[in-house]
C-alpha cells in the first residue's frame, strides 16, 4: 500500500502542477470548502475536474498532504476508496479528492465510512445521474452537494474576452433589463456572439480546440450513454443503442408534439421502458423535461415537453433542429439552475409559479399572454427590449 500511495501522490502532484486553466466557474466560489464531505455533481465536460485541481492548487498545504485520484484509475482497482483514504490519513494526509466517483462500485459505503470513521476531508465528483439523496449510505445527510452546469452566456463572454461581467437575479433583470442591456452594449455586440454561444459555447472545452468541438462533444455524449449511465443504472449493452436512438429522435421533434406511443413504437420498446430511458437521459444531462406543476416528480408521467439539455446538443446532433426549439432550450437551461420552471398552457414557461414567459423571434407579440398579469415576451434577434419585452440573450447573465 505504501508503494501505491507513492505512485498516487506523484500522479496527483503532476496533475495539479500541469493544470493551467485559470478561469474559475460560477460554482467555484459557491462551494464551502471547509466542510468535511463535499460532492460536486454535473454533466461530463462542464469543468468539474478542472475546478477540483484548481482548488488543490490554491490549497496552502504540501503536495504529500493533498491527494487527487480518479475512481477509474487501474492502480486503485484492488483497494476500496476507504482503504486508500485511511492509509493516506495515516501518513499525514489532510484532503483527498475522488473524481468520477460513480465509476467505483459501492462508492456510497466508502464515502460514508470516510466521513464517519476518519478525520480527513473528502471532496468527490460524479455524474449528474447519480442520485445521492436516495443512496444506500444516505449521503445527502452527510455531504454538501453542489451541482455544476455548463457555461452561461456570461461565462462564455468572460472566457472569450478575458474580462469579468456581472450576473443578475431574475427580478433585477425583469425590472432593469433596458439599463442592463445598454451597459453591456457598450462592451460588446450581443447578437454577434450569441449565435456562436448557442452553437458551441456551453462546454468549456470549446476554448481548447474550437475546430474539433462538435466532434469532442459527440464523443463526450457517447461516453455518457455508453459508460456513465450503464454503470449507474445497470443498463445492458444491447439497450444502449436504444438510448442513442431516442436522443436522435428527440433532435428532430418539436417539444410540444412529443408522442410517447409513437416514440416507443419507433424505438421498439414498451412505454414504461421509454419513460425509464427518458429519466436516465434526463439525469445524465442529455435531456431536460418540462412538466406541469401538478404532475410532480413521477417518472411515469408523460412530460409536457422534452428538450435536449442545451442548444449545443441540437447543433451537434441535429440537421434540422427548429430555431424555436433551440431558443426554448437556451431559456430553460439558464432559468432551471435557480428557479422552478414548469409547463403552462398559456405561454411557454411558468417560472416560480408566478411569472409567465413566451419565447420567440424579434417580432413575437403579446397576443397569447396579453390578458395574463406578470407575463413577459422573451425575444431573440434584438439587442434591447422595452417594457415587458426582453432580449433572449440577456437571460444568459443569470449565473
Amino acid at each position: 500500500m505504501q508503494e501505491l500511495l507513492s505512485i498516487l501522490i506523484q500522479n496527483s502532484t503532476r496533475l495539479i502542477a500541469l493544470n493551467e486553466f485559470q478561469y474559475k466557474r460560477y460554482f467555484f466560489n459557491e462551494i464551502e470548502f471547509e466542510q468535511k464531505l463535499i460532492g460536486l455533481v454535473g454533466a461530463r465536460g462542464v469543468g468539474k475536474t478542472t475546478a477540483l485541481l484548481q482548488y488543490l492548487d490554491t490549497l496552502d498545504v504540501s503536495f504529500d498532504k493533498k491527494l487527487y485520484i480518479s475512481a477509474d484509475m487501474i492502480e486503485i482497482s484492488e483497494h476500496s476508496l476507504f482503504e486508500i483514504a485511511h492509509f493516506f490519513e495515516l501518513y499525514g494526509g489532510k484532503l483527498i479528492v475522488i473524481d468520477e466517483v460513480h465509476k467505483y462500485k459501492d462508492f456510497e459505503k466508502d464515502l460514508k465510512n470516510i466521513y464517519d470513521r476518519l478525520t480527513i476531508k473528502c471532496i468527490f465528483s460524479g455524474s449528474s445521474a447519480i442520485k445521492l439523496e436516495h443512496a444506500k449510505a444516505d449521503l445527502s445527510r452527510r455531504a454538501f452537494i453542489y451541482r455544476a452546469r455548463g457555461l452561461s452566456f456570461r461565462e462564455f463572454l468572460e472566457l472569450k474576452f478575458s474580462k469579468r461581467f456581472d450576473s443578475f437575479t431574475l427580478d433585477e433583470l425583469l425590472e432593469n433589463h433596458l439599463k442592463i442591456s445598454a451597459s453591456f452594449m457598450k462592451e460588446f455586440k450581443p447578437l454577434e456572439h450569441f449565435k456562436e454561444y448557442l452553437e458551441s459555447g456551453y462546454y468549456p472545452f470549446y476554448f481548447d480546440d474550437k475546430k474539433r468541438y462538435k466532434q469532442k462533444l459527440e464523443t463526450t455524449i457517447n461516453t455518457v450513454i455508453e459508460v456513465d449511465l450503464p454503470s449507474i443504472f445497470s443498463i445492458k449493452y444491447e439497450n444502449v443503442i436504444n438510448l442513442k436512438k431516442l436522443t436522435k429522435l428527440i433532435c428532430s421533434s418539436v417539444p410540444y408534439k412529443i408522442n410517447i406511443s409513437e416514440l416507443s413504437k419507433r424505438i421498439g420498446i414498451h412505454r414504461d421502458r421509454l419513460y425509464l430511458y427518458i429519466e436516465y437521459l434526463t439525469r445524465g444531462s442529455i435531456f431536460t423535461t418540462l412538466t406541469s406543476k401538478a404532475k410532480g416528480d413521477n417518472i411515469f408521467a408523460k412530460p409536457e415537453k422534452l428538450y435536449l439539455n442545451n442548444p449545443n446538443l441540437y447543433y451537434t446532433y441535429c440537421q434540422d433542429a427548429q430555431k424555436g426549439t433551440i431558443r426554448e432550450s437556451f431559456f430553460l437551461s439558464m432559468l432551471s439552475l435557480n428557479h422552478d420552471v414548469n409547463y403552462t398552457k398559456i405561454g411557454d414557461f411558468l417560472v416560480d409559479d408566478k411569472q409567465i414567459f413566451e419565447v420567440g423571434g424579434k417580432n413575437k407579440s403579446f397576443k397569447q399572454i396579453k390578458d395574463e398579469p406578470n407575463s413577459f415576451v422573451v425575444a431573440d434577434d434584438i439587442e434591447s427590449g422595452f417594457g415587458n419585452k426582453i432580449p433572449l440573450w440577456l437571460f444568459g447573465f443569470l449565473y
